[in-house]
């Protein structure tokens, strides 16, 4: 069993009845190939509830800084995560998204790029779209859906793979692809609220 297995199990066990959370929608995660997995931002907490709830194990980008943490760093990046340097295009973690899309791995990202402090649904950033173009990977939204409250449902839902072939034939922008990303997670927030 793999660190991350073994924090999974661990993380399930405490998460999974403290908030009630139901997975709808996992026979739309694909079984294998790259995945990038898109979700919206609400709390903290949501790398490892939609981390938990995936049927794959899942990789993420996190803030340099959490890596500097003694113990907590070591733990970060036995859980598939790497780091960013945010606020100016880190070509080093772009670089590392691409390759876990290209080795047939699970990539997950929020496209908002921050936690909403409201809980609406933000303006997603172009990173998404740049994802989404330079790989073949499905692309797959992600809706994180309820209060963080003790022993209230939340649900992580997984919409169906969005289309891809004719944004990346039309050389569609990184910016357009992602308003298309942001608007299929606002339909599985609409649908399942």
């Amino acid at each position: 069993m793999t660190f991350y297995d073994f924090a999974k199990s661990v993380v399930t066990g405490i998460f999974k009845p403290w908030y009630r959370i139901e997975a709808v929608g996992v026979e739309n995660f694909p079984k294998e190939g790259g995945v990038l997995l898109c979700s919206n931002h609400i709390n903290n907490y949501d790398p490892i509830v939609v981390g938990i709830m995936a049927p794959r194990p899942v990789h993420y980008m996190a803030k340099e800084e959490i890596f500097k943490v003694p113990v907590l760093g070591n733990i970060v990046r036995k859980c598939n995560a790497f780091p960013v340097k945010r606020g100016f295009g880190d070509r080093e973690a772009l670089r590392s998204g691409i390759k876990i899309l290209k080795d047939g791995r699970v990539f997950g990202l929020f496209p908002e790029g921050t936690r909403s402090k409201t809980g609406e649904l933000g303006k997603g950033l172009s990173g998404a779209g740049f994802f989404a173009l330079r790989s073949e990977a499905v692309v797959l939204p992600c809706a994180v859906i309820g209060p963080y409250k003790s022993f209230r449902k939340l649900k992580v839902v997984y919409g169906k793979p969005i289309a891809m072939d004719v944004m990346r034939s039309t050389k569609a922008s990184t910016e357009e692809v992602t308003e298309l990303i942001m608007s299929e997670i606002a339909k599985l927030i609409n649908e399942h609220q």
